[in-house]
């Protein structure tokens, strides 16, 4: 359970930058629901490889285009830092 919590708490900052990733993490969620029985189906399984892969997997960054506009996207914990650098939309880092 605590990876799929971890995935999930890191997941929701970079949710904008993986298409779907709100039905793909749809079986994960409904396990922490007050209503549902928390059981880990090969459904959950899958939907966690599948966000692992997008979520790791190398992302074609863009090249600054000048020196302003630029958003950063940060998230931290007692164990890590995750940061997304854009421009206009598009991610440079």
């Amino acid at each position: 359970m605590s990876r799929s919590v971890k995935l999930l708490r890191h997941g929701w900052l970079y949710k904008r930058f993986v298409e779907g990733f709100s039905e793909l993490a749809l079986p994960i969620t409904k396990l922490f629901q007050k209503s549902n029985k928390f059981e880990w189906t090969r459904e959950c399984e899958d939907s966690f490889q599948a966000l692992k892969r997008r979520l790791v997997s190398a992302t074609i960054l863009a090249i600054p285009e000048g020196n302003e506009g630029f958003i950063i996207y940060s998230d931290t914990s007692k164990k890590g830092l995750g940061c997304v650098l854009m421009e206009k939309g598009i991610v440079i880092a």
